[in-house]
């Protein structure tokens, strides 16, 4: 299929960077005012294709339902004038016609009949766009979004290009360039960035059982094809198998840092001199804000992940002089997640008011002993509890106590417990471009003072404490100037420089490069990667610097654990096996899914006369879409015609518009075959025309070749218009009599398909049912696949017996399964989080299945629904 063409330079609405403003009521500023947290809305919205028509309460009809409320309005004009939508003709009432803006919700005016001369109606429909343009203009905050059209020429996505998308959400535009196939905007507003991967399974395992699949494909409106994988698909995804030289990421430097590796710094540049200025601060200046706490993940009260989790009470009023308590803690790996180990609570002048080992209350699956020090045989007396420290220092802090941490929303999520008055050091000491600075860095730097050296057994948490609280006590001391006079961003780059053995060279040259990998991209701004998986499934990745493995025995446990350090971490890659078809069952699918597309594209027509005009039949049944091939069933009574359509929206069309009309004075029926590959047709259509993918696109035949300048010459008919799709014949290069158009909403689209299949353009259409990466699938395959009518293909037993069994490793029910456990899981991201599920496909001896990737970012009004 040929590239989409973008239309952005058609009408300024479909520019990729603008934004649409909210509405602003009354109603919704009181509540912004009482809280600043976002409240649910009264009344839910209404599911995709629903009739509902209130237009009361403070809840905002969906855009489709917009654009019927005005159709309504138009349409009386148009029956009583008959020349909106006119082509060329600059009349009030194609003003009217304007599609609203996607992402855009409004409260519409109630639309009451009135019996008025036809301007007044006219004038009815105006007003109605006037007032949604006024609140258009009010201003809305930006978040992260991507295009809807995939700029490939045949929708397939390689490996290295999925990789640049993936840095891209890292770093964004300043650091690494844009990814050449598709368009995130605002990455800055990116939360996190969340990798499922379904090893075993392909394009053809997905829409094989594609209405199993039915909360992933709602969910995410892009998806794409991808090659089949290579011996290691992650490692091609990250980027690491471009990277084969030894050294490939700088390790931690040992030994005291370079006292000459001064640099030319101009102070007003600093990112600490830029948030503190250069004055001394006080103490309240360096305290988080509720919305930093917010922003970093810090628990907070009324947050539904933290119902569980105790308060601190420490509610007194806050000073410069308020005591500060230096905090760290440890913690092991458990069947739940990260759970407490040891706690250690300095005070001021370095006294250590507190320090206890913790026994967690699930099964301990890693002691972490590297980094915290505890080992099964120091665990194994101990007997406190996490309520028991919970209480201890919940009576040692003083009403205005500040805790000091670094990373200190990890400890506080540890402890489960919310505390109003924190102060972050590796938020403190600021860094370029979001980065944070190791703690064992800034000890060397500032304080001059060695920890968590590498001949001792683990960190220990009371030093680490101790050296928190002198950071803060420093920063008080001596203000951010002096911090910025040390230059710490060029002592960390030459730290890393050294420690990797290479001559020094600029930190944007290096994360430019083609072959950095995601890995690298992330520890050049302090974050690490989380990896999930299976343990016999670990592979390059596992192994790699930079990242957090956590291996598991079953996918059972890889989801479980997914629930708990999604959160923790920015970047997370979760893999979940599954147990590839056999080649004799993949030679079965292939086949059978052929031979569905062909059937569920094809119709029969009948009965007819025998006298029957047979030209003017195939004119009649050719001006649905391109005909494969069109034959004379003679085995009846009467005459009927076989049909076979190259698009599905052919053959539906087709079906929609003459099953029960008059031919000759007969009443034909025009239907699929029955057979047991299209017994559940209808519902497969339903489902395709609702996909997210499918909303707002349009299928038209009948177009000419000059179609996409006539098009465009009407951009004020056709807002909301992204891409003209234009299929060429695989032959001879000619473009095909039919075309796909992509709108930014459903109403848009609507609205366009009225226009287009009216008396003006006189084309055939209706909504789209085939994904673009689906149909350029379907196009190649071959068309001497479709099976003689009448027979039977009968599963292979082993299969049939596994249905009847309902097997949980059965492909079919694996994938209702473990569709729906992973789009729960999607439900419960953060709002701003880039999600991708990739299929990865197969490849063996016997063959190769392509992959199959979907993503999307999870909106902020996803994240108050409670299921998918």
């Amino acid at each position: 299929m040929p590239p989409a063409v973008p239309c952005s330079a058609a009408h300024a609405s479909a520019e990729p960077g603008a934004t649409r403003p909210p509405p602003v009521t009354p109603s919704s500023t009181a509540r912004a005012a009482s809280s600043p947290f976002p409240t649910l809305p009264a009344v839910p919205s209404p599911a995709a294709g629903s009739r509902s028509t209130s237009t009361s309460g403070p809840f905002k009809p969906p855009a489709r339902l917009r654009g019927r409320l005005l159709l309504a309005a138009v349409a009386k004009a148009d029956a009583r004038f008959s020349r909106w939508g006119t082509v060329g003709n600059p009349v009030s009432d194609a003003d009217a016609m304007e599609p609203e803006r996607e992402g855009t919700e409004r409260h519409p005016r109630k639309v009451r009949k009135r019996r008025q001369a036809p301007n007044k109606l006219v004038g009815a429909a105006e007003a109605m766009k006037a007032s949604w343009d006024l609140e258009e203009s009010q201003p809305e905050a930006k978040k992260a979004r991507l295009s809807t059209i995939l700029f490939t020429d045949n929708c397939e996505v390689t490996h290295d290009q999925l990789c640049e998308l993936l840095k891209y959400a890292v770093l964004g535009k300043s650091n690494v360039p844009k990814p050449s196939w598709c368009q995130l905007f605002h990455q800055n507003h990116l939360n996190n960035v969340v990798v499922f991967v379904l090893q075993g399974m392909s394009q053809l395992h997905f829409y094989r059982f594609y209405l199993e699949f039915g909360c992933l494909r709602k969910a995410f409106r892009h998806k794409f094809r991808l090659p089949p994988p290579s011996s290691d698909f992650l490692a091609d995804i990250v980027g690491l198998q471009t990277k084969q030289r030894a050294g490939d990421l700088p390790k931690t430097m040992e030994g005291p840092l370079p006292s000459n590796a001064k640099a030319t710094i101009n102070l007003q540049n600093d990112p600490i001199i830029q948030k503190y200025g250069c004055k001394k601060v006080g103490l309240t200046r360096c305290l988080l804000t509720k919305e930093e706490m917010r922003t970093f993940h810090f628990p907070l009260q009324g947050f539904p992940e933290c119902e569980n989790f105790l308060l601190t009470k420490c509610n007194g009023s806050i000073a410069d002089n308020s005591p500060l308590f230096g905090l760290d803690c440890e913690m092991c790996l458990t069947s739940k997640g990260r759970e407490l180990t040891r706690i250690s609570l300095v005070a001021e002048g370095g006294c250590c008011v507190m320090d206890e080992l913790v026994k967690p209350e699930n099964k301990i699956l890693d002691y972490l002993t590297s980094f915290s020090g505890i080992t099964k045989k120091i665990l194994n007396p101990v007997t406190t509890k996490l309520k028991d420290v919970q209480r201890q220092l919940k009576a040692l802090l003083p009403p205005d106590a500040v805790l000091v941490g670094h990373s200190l929303d990890l400890d506080l999520r540890a402890l489960k417990m919310i505390h109003p008055y924190v102060i972050d050091t590796s938020l403190l000491y600021v860094r370029e471009q979001g980065r944070r600075f190791k703690l064992k860095f800034l000890a060397k730097a500032i304080l001059g003072k060695d920890i968590q050296c590498p001949d001792r057994l683990g960190h220990d948490a009371t030093e680490d404490a101790r050296i928190i609280l002198e950071l803060a006590q420093y920063f008080l001391k001596y203000g951010p100037k002096k911090i910025a006079e040390l230059n710490l961003e060029a002592l960390a780059n030459h730290q890393e420089i050294q420690a990797a053995g290479q001559e020094p060279r600029n930190t944007t040259e290096i994360l430019q490069h083609p072959n950095t990998s995601v890995l690298e991209c992330l520890d050049s701004v302090g974050q690490k990667l989380l990896f999930l998986t299976r343990e016999t499934d670990a592979g390059e990745l596992a192994s790699s610097r930079n990242c957090q493995t956590i291996k598991c025995l079953s996918n059972k446990e890889v989801l479980e654990q997914a629930r708990v350090e999604i959160p923790l971490f920015p970047f997370s890659i979760v893999q979940f096996s599954f147990k590839a078809f056999s080649p004799i069952l993949t030679e079965e699918m292939n086949k059978r899914m052929r031979i569905k597309w062909t059937e569920i594209s094809t119709v029969y027509a009948g009965p007819f006369s025998k006298n029957c005009n047979l030209r003017a039949l195939k004119r009649l049944f050719k001006s649905f879409g391109p005909v494969q091939s069109m034959t004379f069933v003679l085995e009846t009574r009467q005459p009927h015609l076989c049909i076979q359509y190259e698009v599905l929206e052919a053959a539906q069309l087709a079906i929609e518009s003459l099953d029960g009309i008059l031919v000759d004075g007969t009443c034909i029926k025009v239907q699929r075959p029955v057979t047991e590959l299209t017994l559940d047709c209808e519902t497969l259509v339903n489902e395709l025309e609702g996909d997210s993918e499918n909303q707002g696109s349009i299928y038209l035949f009948g177009v000419s070749e000059t179609f996409k300048e006539q098009l465009l010459q009407e951009p004020r008919l056709f807002l909301g218009l992204e891409a003209v799709i234009l299929p060429k014949d695989l032959k001879n290069g000619k473009q095909k009599k039919y075309c796909f158009l992509k709108f930014k909403s459903f109403g848009s689209a609507q609205r366009a398909l009225n226009i287009l299949t009216g008396k003006d353009w006189k084309l055939k259409g209706r909504h789209a049912l085939t994904p673009r990466h689906l149909h350029a699938w379907l196009r190649g395959l071959p068309p001497e696949s479709r099976r003689p009518a009448g027979l039977r293909v009968v599963p292979p037993p082993f299969e049939q017996e596994a249905l009847q069994t309902l097997k949980l490793d059965h492909p079919k029910i694996a994938a209702w399964r473990w569709g729906r456990k992973i789009g729960k899981l999607y439900n419960s991201l953060c709002p701003g989080t880039l999600c991708l599920i990739l299929l990865p496909g197969t490849k063996s001896t016997h063959g190769s299945l392509s992959g199959l990737g979907l993503m999307g970012i999870k909106e902020e009004e996803e994240s108050t629904i409670s299921g998918l």
